[in-house]
């Protein structure tokens, strides 16, 4: 690949890049510059080779054996990019979800202060129609723009996105590197407000300050993942390092020496305990990925 201008690391290290802090290393880790060069990268690599996508790592368990293949991340540099329009707003998937909310506030659109409490990068909200407080990606966005494994770009209008709850129906393969999101035009005081709100929601409901992934579980229709696991005594459950969040039954946290295996073992403990107790069955909302140890 004599024209690639991104960067390219041997066995490096993923638990830096993600905000549990575990897991073991991408046998390959690939940062493009632009989309172009992801487009280049894409086009010349191997089918054989296995292509994995992290973004900011807030909603992430890398196993501790790590990822084979090539493992993606988009930067900031390349992709963080966040540009206003009237009532639109355009932005790089490497952008973080609360910056395209200060964006938009900036510009007095409102309808994506939900934004403002999500923890993740846009990339992650297409993929998983990221939402909070009464708000969902699949609300505002307009388009998407990807690039598939072959090298080639596709473009994706809402309903192209066949979004579902914390999900996308868009093939896998597929690597967002841009969106576009259309608010209305809003009194600032009112959007001010809303953030505000947002902030102290989670200051107070949700262990910000803790290494986690956010909500570990979907709420089931008609029911609160927390409250299911509350009520089935896992409040505070630990497994090595890692703990059921006393704050929050949905977070599971590292207090400071877990493994992956430790955190992914406490939540399938917790789904077992929750099963047992209302016949329900959780659901991760949390992305594991790689190999066991």
């Amino acid at each position: 690949m004599p024209k690639l201008r991104g960067r390219l690391l041997a066995n490096e290290s993923l638990a830096p890049l993600t905000w549990f802090r575990v897991g073991g290393p991408a046998q390959v880790l690939f940062t493009p510059a632009d989309e172009d060069d992801l487009a280049y990268f894409l086009s010349k690599l191997p089918s054989d080779i296995a292509v994995t996508v992290v973004g900011v790592g807030s909603n992430l368990i890398v196993r501790d054996g790590g990822i084979a293949g090539v493992v993606i991340r988009l930067s900031p540099r390349g992709f963080g990019q966040v540009t206003v329009e009237g009532d639109t707003l355009t932005a790089g998937t490497a952008a973080l979800d609360k910056r395209v909310a200060e964006a938009a506030a900036a510009a007095n659109i409102g309808g994506l202060e939900f934004y403002f409490g999500i923890p993740g990068s846009i990339g992650g909200a297409l993929r998983m129609n990221a939402g909070a407080n009464g708000g969902e990606t699949k609300d505002v966005l307009i388009e998407a723009i990807g690039i598939g494994r072959d090298g080639t770009k596709h473009v994706f209008d809402n309903a192209g996105m066949q979004f579902v709850y914390r999900n996308s129906g868009v093939d896998p393969s597929i690597i967002f590197t841009s969106a576009k999101f259309r608010g209305e035009i809003s009194d600032p005081a009112a959007i001010r407000v809303r953030m505000n709100e947002v902030q102290a929601h989670r200051e107070m409901a949700q262990p910000i300050r803790e290494k986690t992934g956010g909500s570990t579980f979907k709420n089931p229709p008609g029911h609160s993942a927390w409250k299911l696991v509350d009520a089935a005594g896992c409040r505070g459950l630990r497994v090595g390092g890692a703990q059921v969040s006393e704050m929050h039954c949905n977070f599971l946290i590292n207090t400071g020496d877990a493994t992956a295996h430790d955190i992914e073992t406490l939540g399938d403990t917790v789904r077992a305990r929750v099963l047992a107790q209302s016949g329900i069955d959780l659901h991760w909302e949390i992305k594991r990925i790689g190999e066991a140890s």
